[in-house]
């Protein structure tokens, strides 16, 4: 008997005692853990946001022109990639040259960008994710990976979740969906970490409400 028989007799001997048929099996898996509030689900999407060095800011809808200025100065940001739906007085504070999102764009002029703006879909409190589904006001996936600096728009409470299930419900399959848990990262074997390989180097969420 060779090591292939030896496997596949262990395989049978284990589902001896089977039912022939596909009926799925229950995992009881749980929905959410626990009841947490809207005021507790924030403030844990906030650290483990941070938990992955995204920077993130809180502010009011009306801070929120001043902020998106603020934040695209501090970068020294001399132009910035725009969705086609973003609300445009989202940018009214910033000098930054906007760059429209468009299906000729090329990868060498977005590497040329130096910020980008979006809303996002929703927000996932116990992961730190981000989703973005390329709605009007995210765009395409690309203008999020390219740029170096990406400032992403959270509304609160209304898209954030606190798990990943609740998220689903939220979000269509067939809409290209793009999660975004902390700034790009990799480690190589020696466990070095390097950001910005496949994405942005710095991530800033503005959880705004």
């Amino acid at each position: 008997m060779n090591s292939r028989e030896r496997i596949l007799g262990r395989v049978r001997r284990a589902l001896a005692d089977v039912a022939g048929d596909e009926t799925p099996i229950e995992r009881g898996y749980l929905h959410v853990h626990g009841e947490p509030g809207v005021e507790e689900t924030v403030e844990l999407l906030a650290e483990n946001l941070a938990d992955y060095r995204a920077l993130v800011h809180r502010c009011s809808e009306d801070e929120l022109p001043s902020v998106i200025g603020r934040l695209l100065a501090e970068r020294g940001a001399k132009s910035v990639v725009v969705p086609p739906g973003l609300d445009m007085g989202w940018l009214s504070a910033t000098g930054a040259d906007r760059v429209e999102d468009t299906a000729e764009s090329t990868a060498d002029e977005l590497d040329r960008v130096d910020s980008v703006v979006t809303a996002c879909a929703v927000a996932i409190a116990e992961t730190g994710t981000i989703v973005l589904d390329g709605g009007p006001d995210q765009g395409r996936r690309r203008i999020t990976l390219v740029p170096d600096h990406h400032v992403c728009v959270v509304r609160v409470p209304g898209q954030v979740v606190s798990s990943v299930p609740q998220a689903l419900e939220r979000l269509d399959p067939a809409r290209p969906l793009t999660w975004i848990s902390g700034p790009s990262a990799t480690s190589d074997i020696e466990l070095d970490r390097v950001e910005g390989v496949h994405g942005p180097r710095t991530l800033e969420v503005i959880l705004v409400g």
